[in-house]
């Protein structure tokens, strides 16, 4: 066992930040680990004695909680300080990757290289030895809100330039913006606002409102949302058919639990139907989503994978003309920290891309800032640089989102927990979408980018995630995806 040590402030960290936080190697993959608060130093253990980043949610003014890194540390018998080993990973991150896009062909703004030196002059003050713990956290901390100040600058100059660079090769670019459907039909005045907005749709089509009964199917709202979507000219994204999500899976599937044949006799028989009913209305089949996390069932790790490929191998010899992807629940891979799982979310893409199944993209389901099962919250730097990992993939990369607009209640989340973001409200929730998706736009491989929950107003899997709130009134995030249509889009 391999032991880090990391000295905080005298207050304690919040117990939801330690369980959180993480060690992982080069290749960002989180390893398993055991953390905990010993009066005022973290303490990690973990199986291994490698070099490794260390990832911990952490408060920085201006841009609340955000998951940030260290660089990558050594083990060894003296504590590093957590804050200024976490200003100095942030910098080294900003650093870098304005000195990449720069080679690029990017130009920064004199007021970003200003920024820069001046988190650089902080950090220098913050790692001085002569300071106190106190002092050299509370340096480090302004290093960090300078940071990311530039790193927000510097993504929002990389996306402004990279589209206008591809708007000079094609003035309308090809790439799908669209929002899930959900399970009931749009009425008159949300139909017109989602016109406005998106240039596709994905019609949810879930195994238990479809095949209530085994082997009786029942096919009225589907058959009308792909009406809808057909009339009006929108690229049509059909599924996730495969989600083992427990309020989304036939209740008499129960019956062949620990039956894996039975279940995929069941799965084969209900794809083969829909995909057969739907051929050439589809334009994009998600084959399965979520899949890398799904609990619904006893099936082990390779049984899901298995699940995985025989969905994407049953659709691809159906329906050859659409496009097959796959969705990846928390695709930095959190998860892998805590749990008894050996496949990260990158590796169980991996094995589906080189058993060159008919697979023809990915998607990365990003739900920001939901504690349990969302993604930890993640600056767009961050966002970006996963994605250009993901990319390396080699196949054209997707992107689903979810972002809370409140902090309240909300009785028609299946999912409960809490929110851990400092987008709590319907305006922060905008913002971040104004500065992040012309970003997510902006990567060439990036071919589709789904917004996963449109209505607050009909029972959803995460709270206030919506487009629209409980009383059907647009938020203004609704606004900022049109002006990214209107300005970008087909």
């Amino acid at each position: 066992m391999g032991l880090m040590r990391f000295l905080c402030p005298s207050d304690s960290l919040p117990d939801d930040v330690v369980e959180q936080a993480y060690l992982a190697g080069y290749d960002r993959i989180p390893w398993r680990v055991e953390v905990r608060q010993v009066a005022n130093e973290l303490v990690v253990d973990r199986e291994n004695t490698d070099s490794g980043n260390l990832y911990i949610p952490w408060e920085v003014a201006g841009h609340g909680r955000v998951t940030l890194a260290t660089c990558s540390l050594m083990e060894r018998a003296a504590p590093y300080n957590l804050a200024v080993e976490l200003a100095r990973g942030e910098l080294a991150q900003l650093r870098n990757q304005a000195a990449e896009w720069q080679l690029s062909g990017i130009r920064l703004p004199d007021t970003l290289r200003e920024r820069i030196a001046e988190a650089t002059g902080r950090f220098r003050l913050a790692s001085c030895a002569r300071q106190s713990l106190e002092e050299a956290t509370a340096t480090a901390n302004e290093s960090l809100r300078v940071t990311l100040d530039a790193a927000l600058e510097l993504t929002a100059c990389y996306a402004e330039q990279t589209l206008a660079a591809r708007r000079d090769e094609e003035s309308r670019l090809s790439t799908f913006l669209g929002a899930n459907v959900g399970v009931s039909l749009l009425d008159e005045n949300t139909s017109v606002q989602y016109l406005e907005t998106f240039n596709a749709a994905a019609v949810p089509m879930v195994w238990r409102e479809i095949e209530t009964t085994q082997g009786s199917f029942y096919w009225d709202i589907t058959d009308k949302q792909i009406e809808w979507c057909r009339k009006h000219g929108l690229t049509v994204c059909g599924g996730p058919l495969l989600l083992f999500d427990p309020w989304r899976l036939p209740q008499w599937l129960a019956d062949f639990d620990n039956d894996f044949n039975g279940i995929v006799a069941c799965v084969t028989e209900f794809l083969q139907t829909v995909v057969g009913r739907y051929r050439g209305s589809v334009d994009v089949w998600i084959c399965g989503a979520r899949m890398n996390t799904a609990d619904a069932l006893s099936l082990t790790e390779h049984e899901r994978i298995r699940l995985t490929a025989r969905a994407v191998e049953i659709i691809h010899s159906l329906d050859r003309d659409a496009e097959r992807i796959v969705s990846f629940d928390r695709p930095w891979g959190e998860y892998l920290s805590r749990g008894a799982v050996d496949f990260s979310p990158l590796h169980f893409a991996d094995a589906l891309v080189r058993a060159r199944l008919g697979l023809t993209g990915l998607m990365l389901e990003m739900n920001l800032g939901y504690l349990p099962g969302g993604t930890l919250p993640r600056d767009p730097l961050d966002v970006s640089r996963h994605l250009d990992y993901w990319s390396l993939l080699g196949i054209p990369v997707h992107v689903s989102l979810t972002l809370p607009s409140s902090s309240a209640e909300d009785p028609l989340a299946i999912r409960h927990g809490k929110i851990q973001t400092a987008i709590r409200n319907s305006q922060s929730q905008a913002e971040w979408v104004r500065r992040t998706v012309p970003l997510i736009l902006s990567k060439g491989y990036v071919h589709g980018i789904l917004w996963n929950q449109l209505r607050d107003s009909e029972p959803h899997d995460f709270a206030h995630g919506g487009l629209f709130d409980a009383k059907r009134n647009p938020k203004p995030a609704l606004e900022h995806l049109a002006e990214i249509r209107r300005g970008y889009l087909r």
